[in-house]
């Protein structure tokens, strides 16, 4: 496997670095975040170092890891190792002569990167936090389910699963449909449990959220780039499944032990490290999760935490008639 490391280098405006693969290179003319390969026995970190000097004559002052990819190209492998670069010294520069420009993440286009790179900009996109909606909630709490679920868009929260078995589907999306003006104006997601059909009919601002058996029967991508696309996985098969379908983001569950499910044998967090290396997207830790798991989840190498009860607050459950 070849080890290639990325540097996400981001500006004080918000904007990252995109270099263009040059003429004659494999990929030529997509983009790609800045970077290369390690040497033999160097560390990432110290790689990337070298790699953005060599490229961009710049010395790295502050780096974190952000998401490694695992990727295939026509046989061969490659371990795409992409760090977050707040802080660096020097002015950019192209010393090898490729493209650059500066781009904000919501501008950029996935279809212009390179297919390795675009997990890296779904994990710049992405928030670290996923609350899902409880299941118990039920239908004739529709008014107060849409001035909760709005309040918690205007204090931050930037995607949220609709996933409310006890309601017509019809009426999930006439939910959806009352938030999504908000949600376009915030840069939002409202996703939707298993509803292609819904989330196609409603668009922009809202994404699909695909359980794992919908997972073995699709052919292809339901949804096109411009609509999040999240699956429901349990295990390594399950999450392989989900890149290769073109997924934006998995959740990985049951990482603890959960009151909804009493019977499931959760993972730990050493088995979702395991899982999470091995993907090839952005992974949330769901199972037994609170809102402070996602230090934990993060730090070995997880998007973030999804949830259920631990991320509304009692007034919400209040309100909207749960026990």
């Amino acid at each position: 496997m070849i080890h290639v490391v990325a540097g996400v280098m981001m500006d004080a405006a918000g904007r990252v670095l995109l270099a263009q693969r040059p003429p004659g290179k494999h990929l030529a003319g997509l983009w790609e975040f800045p970077g290369g390969k390690l040497e033999p026995g160097e560390q990432p970190g110290s790689g990337l170092i070298r790699e953005l000097q060599e490229e961009l004559g710049v010395t790295v002052e502050v780096a974190e890891p952000l998401i490694r990819v695992p990727w295939q190209y026509d046989g061969r492998y490659l371990l795409l190792d992409a760090w977050m670069v707040r802080r660096w010294e020097g002015e950019v520069a192209s010393l090898e002569g490729q493209a650059l420009q500066w781009l904000a993440p919501s501008a950029v286009d996935p279809t212009m990167l390179a297919p390795a790179d675009r997990p890296i900009l779904q994990a710049l996109l992405l928030p670290s936090r996923y609350p899902i909606t409880p299941a118990d909630l039920v239908p004739d709490a529709f008014a107060t389910c849409v001035e909760m679920l709005r309040d918690a868009l205007v204090h931050g929260e930037r995607l949220i699963q609709l996933r409310l078995p006890l309601w017509p589907v019809l009426l999930v999306r006439k939910l959806a449909a009352e938030l999504v003006p908000l949600a376009r104006q915030l840069g939002a997601t409202l996703v939707l449990n298993s509803d292609v059909e819904g989330a196609c009919e409603l668009g922009q601002g809202v994404g699909v959220q695909l359980r794992a058996s919908q997972l073995m029967v699709l052919k292809a991508r339901p949804l096109s780039l411009s609509q999040l696309v999240g699956a429901s996985c349990h295990d390594v098969a399950e999450l392989a499944c989900a890149a290769s379908l073109g997924a934006d983001f998995a959740t990985l569950s049951p990482v603890a032990a959960t009151t909804s499910h009493p019977d499931a044998a959760p993972m730990g967090w050493e088995a979702f490290q395991r899982l999470v290396e091995a993907a090839s997207l952005p992974v949330y830790a769901l199972g037994g999760m609170q809102a402070a798991d996602t230090v934990q989840a993060s730090a070995l190498g997880g998007q973030g935490v999804a949830g259920i009860r631990g991320f509304w607050g009692a007034g919400f459950r209040r309100r909207s008639r749960l026990p």
